[in-house]
């Protein structure tokens, strides 16, 4: 379509709102009248050159039938569409006999909405189309909308036309509708300030994805294939990659099915009646949350594209996604294999914070077997920073990018220039993965930097301000085909230019996290003031403490924690304390409070026993608190123990270290050991296992969390040589904590594209100062008039 055409076209329906709609809506809700008669009024000229058909069809089966439904296969096949209108009306015909009688002109209209087939009211009840034209016949604009939307001197029919004046309107494509609608959506979102790159990703980003998606196996693209996008907003991707196909591999004639689901229902809408207008299946499109429902489940796609939202909340589809906080939906669990090669079901979900990665498992999920299809499944999807890194080893943005590597799935990940999308300026990503990948490919991940590849917009659309111009497709097109490193160039300055690739194993990626502990060394002494806290739960410390010191031990007296309960919940209100309702029932449990004062007079007795000498050995301390226990004839559970230590104690560089096992290990139990740990007997040391001296006896200390470390060890490299290079020369009494050990991937495309400038010389420096110098000596000569 020629672009003056289209921006003649667009500006003249935005003008439309602002000649009818200006008194009658406020400026943000324009969009909510446009957008579908736009949509509606490219349907109806679709639907005009066969009306008399549609007509005599439903007079025929109307006759046929004392019950009348309607047949719809005879009427698609007479409108060519799947879709019709069984109304006597057309917009021209509503417009041509309106009067000045809105109510009439508002019951004609209501009448040709319900003559649509059932698929084109489900696009009207998503529009929420009967309220708007509602609303404007009550406020008298009705039929001014209707007189521009049906104008002789506009052509949104694919057909030619001639204008009143004589001038040729070129027929609007099904392409050229394409543009129509995005380039609206873009404008009202624009103008209303809101995330237009929810709805819109820039044209030249989706035919960079397309050929990076279709060109590496254009001469194995099946003749019957399927393109699914799980955020499909009004259908740019899909009908995109369709054109690609069609117009770059013309020579065969193939069948393309779209298939998309989409959370909001105006976008939907506008989806749905895209594919409608183009010819394709409109029942492939479904309106709902990707994530809270797998609408697909039992579909595969040869080919998959997709912008997710990022930066976006899933809190409202964890519901459907977590039971007991663990992962029940099958395309968000994955097997991956521990630290000991056991393979274990792990979580695949990332923050609730941000879903963007859940919509790549939704694709992975769906991805066809090469067996199947000959070329198994190809995706492309836009990403920011935060799903190359965020999330620690073992947590659940971590495992989506372990298992997507680990699997050979990623083929590459492409870094775009910043402000290349309407909504937001930061730095953006396209994933490609594969899961048949050539034989050059297996086991690698190209990366390529092409974020100083752009050309500058003359103006900005939104945060857009630069946009790829079709050599630097073909340019990154083609150092992603090579597959091979390519350096990038410097200017005349030494500044970087141009793009730069690197490819990688995939272990490159992969990290070991693993604990580095320490001994604990304690210190202990009894006194009442380190007991007084024992008193009160944890959890419930403040409303306790205030509790305790109100009505002191009248609080241990029946029904006196009824007395006070609005009284405490007042104070908590006012000191902005929220209590849920397990914490109230404890709080007011009677039971619960005796419990605690028991414990507390538990220790007090324990410290008559043992003395308030301070002790700098926690080990000699904690048998005398045993033995006085024992003494006391006290029933303490080891959480009750440990409570009363651990209040008493506190770590002391100085102190003994806390021992916490003596072991035998001979034999079996050594080799077995010596085995899980991939050690000699002589490493044992450095594994937390310390020779007394007698045979086969080893101690192990506790350790103390306050000052364990973890260490991120790369996967081609030995937890237990890096320990001794890295660690043991600078913290002689640490030790590995093997069981620890968790497997991480990230992606980091600042540690592997940084290039430094150099620093200036000194010389240069002080040649600028000096010429500052002279010019702020002259300016302030010409302020004082010297």
């Amino acid at each position: 379509m020629d672009h003056s055409v289209h921006n003649k076209l667009v500006s003249f329906i935005w003008s439309i709102a602002d000649d009818c709609l200006r008194d009658v809506y406020v400026r943000g809700k324009y969009r909510d009248i446009i957008l579908p008669m736009v949509v509606l009024r490219r349907l109806d000229t679709l639907l005009e050159p066969t009306k008399d058909a549609i007509l005599a069809e439903v007079q025929d089966q109307q006759a046929e039938s004392d019950f009348f439904e309607l047949d719809d296969l005879p009427l698609r096949h007479i409108s060519g569409y799947v879709f019709y209108n069984s109304s006597q009306w057309t917009l021209k015909s509503l417009f041509e006999t309106a009067t000045n009688n809105q109510q009439i002109l508002l019951a004609n209209f209501e009448d040709y909405l319900r003559g649509f087939s059932d698929n084109v009211k489900e696009i009207i009840e998503c529009f929420n189309l009967f309220a708007q034209i509602r609303h404007m016949a009550n406020k008298d604009v009705l039929g001014d909308v209707l007189e521009k939307f049906v104008s002789p001197y506009i052509n949104l029919s694919p057909f030619e036309t001639e204008d009143p004046n004589g001038y040729k309107l070129g027929g609007l494509s099904n392409l050229g509708m394409g543009y129509v609608f995005e380039e609206l959506i873009r404008k009202f979102n624009e103008e209303n300030n809101e995330e237009a790159g929810e709805h819109f990703t820039p044209r030249e980003v989706i035919d960079l994805m397309t050929h990076l998606v279709f060109d590496p196996i254009k001469d194995r693209i099946p003749y019957a294939l399927s393109v699914y996008d799980p955020a499909c907003g009004s259908g740019g991707m899909l009908t995109e990659a369709q054109n690609f196909i069609e117009e770059r591999y013309s020579d065969e004639d193939r069948d393309i099915f779209l298939y998309g689901k989409e959370i909001n229902d105006e976008t939907y809408a506008i989806c749905k009646s895209d594919m409608m207008i183009k010819g394709n299946n409109p029942e492939n499109i479904r309106v709902g949350s990707t994530l809270a429902g797998d609408e697909f489940g039992s579909k595969r796609f040869d080919f998959m594209l997709s912008n997710p939202p990022y930066g976006k909340s899933w809190a409202a589809d964890q519901k459907y996604i977590l039971e007991d906080k663990k992962v029940v939906d099958p395309r968000f669990r994955v097997e991956l294999k521990n630290y000991w090669g056991e393979l274990k079901e792990e979580d695949a979900t990332p923050r609730s914070s941000d879903g963007q990665l859940l919509f790549l498992m939704e694709m992975v999920s769906k991805m066809n077997s090469p067996e199947q299809n000959g070329i198994g499944s190809r995706i492309a999807s836009v990403h920011n920073g935060s799903s190359l890194f965020t999330g620690d080893a073992g947590g659940g943005e971590s495992n989506i990018r372990r298992y997507i590597i680990e699997n050979d799935l990623l083929n590459a990940i492409i870094q775009l220039p910043n402000n290349l999308f309407y909504n937001t300026g930061i730095t953006t990503y396209i994933w490609l993965l594969s899961n048949n990948k050539p034989e050059s490919r297996k086991g690698k991940v190209q990366l390529i930097d092409a974020s100083l590849l752009y050309r500058k917009l003359r103006k900005n659309l939104g945060q857009k301000n630069c946009e790829f111009a079709p050599e630097h497709i073909e340019e990154i097109l083609n150092v992603y085909l090579n597959g091979q490193d390519v350096e990038r160039g410097l200017d005349a300055n030494n500044d970087p230019i141009g793009l730069t690739s690197k490819v990688f194993n995939n272990s490159d990626f992969g990290y070991y996290k693993v604990n580095i502990e320490r001994p604990d060394r304690r210190k202990a002494q009894f006194s009442l003031e380190r007991l007084q806290p024992l008193r009160f739960d944890k959890s419930l410390l403040e409303p306790m403490e205030y509790m305790f010191a109100e009505y002191g031990d009248a609080i241990y007296q029946a029904g006196k924690l009824k007395e006070v309960e609005k009284d405490v919940l007042d104070w908590c209100e006012k000191q902005e304390i929220s209590l849920n309702t397990k914490a109230k029932a404890k709080l007011f449990d009677i039971k619960h409070w005796t419990s605690l004062k028991t414990l507390f007079e538990s220790a007090q007795a324990i410290m008559e026993q043992v003395g308030e000498a301070e002790s700098s050995d926690f080990n000699v301390f904690k048998d005398n608190v045993d033995k006085a226990i024992k003494a006391l004839g006290l029933k303490l559970s080891a959480p009750e123990k440990n409570s009363i230590l651990n209040a008493v104690s506190w770590y002391d560089e100085t102190a003994e270290k806390v021992l916490k096992k003596v072991l035998k290990l001979n034999g079996d139990k050594l080799a077995e050991l010596l085995e899980h740990l991939g050690c000699e007997e002589s490493d044992l040391a450095d594994f937390g296992y310390y020779a007394t001296g007698k045979k086969g006896e080893y101690i192990t200390y506790e350790s103390n969390a306050d000052i364990r470390d973890s260490e991120s060890v790369p996967l081609n490299q030995r937890i237990h040589q890096y320990f001794l290079d890295e660690v043991k020369p600078h913290v002689g009494e640490a030790w590995i904590n093997l069981d620890s050990v968790k497997i991480g991937y990230e992606i980091s495309f600042n540690k592997y594209f940084y290039q430094h400038k150099p620093l200036r010389s000194l010389e240069e420096v002080a040649q600028d100062i000096l010429s500052l110098e002279k010019q702020a000596d002259g300016l302030i000569a010409q302020i004082l008039g010297l």
